[in-house]
């Protein structure tokens, strides 16, 4: 079964970084340090707290992908 947007070779290959995806990672990196930041100052230590952490690092690691693969791929 093939997915129309999935092409494992592309996916799974090494995405060398160019400065201009440099600056987009950093960029992402700064603004989800931040709200972690945030989030430890605001919210009360606990479950809650710890799956806001994960979602956070989960969607900072997702948005990087997007940049890595220039955006090729989507469910």
């Amino acid at each position: 079964m093939q997915h129309k947007n999935f092409d494992p070779s592309y996916v799974f290959s090494h995405h060398p970084p160019n400065p201009d995806k440099l600056s987009h990672y950093e960029a992402i990196h700064v603004a989800a340090q931040r709200f972690a930041e945030v989030i430890l100052a605001n919210t009360p230590p606990g479950e809650d707290q710890a799956a806001s952490l994960r979602l956070l690092r989960q969607a900072m690691m997702l948005a990087n992908a997007a940049v890595a693969l220039d955006g090729k791929f989507a469910d």
